[in-house]
């Protein structure tokens, strides 16, 4: 069993590198190998360390958490990259999903929790991730979201592929999940967004958990 799990940690502010330095000495688990103040850096030490799990901060100056996570898995697609945010968006989420962010963790959140959530992210166990993730999702919020629309009448099965769309899940995953085509998952996400009047899946996943998971709205059949 793996006695530490090597760390980088990225973020412009050095309080907040020195909070979480603070944080993984009560964890022997965790040992900060690196640390970066902006993307760019943050994936220099990438390649040069090789870590286990990369913390990135969203916004970083010269280039954020966003366009460094997404050059670091192309690079290193076996790395475990979590980003940090104050601020929770569920636009953040999902794009940070798609570019291959194993995680999303608030900065606020209690010093246990948040290494529960990365021991379980590095070990490959989905308890922890799943009783963090209802705390992270309870303050999630929804911005440039200009317009309400009624939800309209779905299939049963466009129902499930929509909630599997808003976990993350990829049209491959899907497929494999509800043992349909890939073609198929790939039409019914076609007519969801058809239905729904938007363009992309983040844009899908975004209006999803505004509608039925904040507000519990049922999904009609």
């Amino acid at each position: 069993m793996k006695t530490s799990y090597r760390v980088v940690i990225a973020d412009d502010y050095e309080k907040e590198r020195l909070k979480f330095k603070k944080i993984f000495l009560k964890d022997p688990y965790f040992t900060i190998i690196g640390e970066a103040k902006n993307g760019m850096e943050a994936i220099k030490l990438c390649n040069e360390l090789l870590p286990d799990l990369v913390l990135l901060d969203m916004e970083m100056p010269f280039m954020g958490g966003l366009d460094a996570v997404k050059i670091i898995k192309e690079k290193h697609p076996l790395m475990k990259v979590v980003m940090l945010t104050k601020a929770c968006y569920v636009e953040d989420f999902f794009a940070a999903v798609q570019y291959g962010a194993q995680g999303f963790l608030l900065k606020n959140m209690e010093d246990e929790d948040l290494l529960e959530y990365l021991r379980g992210l590095v070990e490959g166990s989905n308890l922890p991730a799943r009783k963090i993730a209802g705390k992270i999702w309870s303050q999630m919020q929804v911005r440039h979201f200009h317009e309400e629309k009624p939800l309209p009448s779905l299939t049963s099965k466009e129902r499930e592929i929509l909630l599997l769309v808003t976990k993350g899940l990829t049209n491959k995953q899907i497929s494999e999940q509800l043992s349909i085509a890939e073609n198929t998952v790939k039409n019914h996400i076609k007519n969801l967004l058809r239905k729904l009047q938007m363009e992309n899946r983040v844009q899908l996943a975004v209006y999803s958990l505004k509608n039925f998971f904040d507000e519990k709205k049922n999904i009609d059949e």
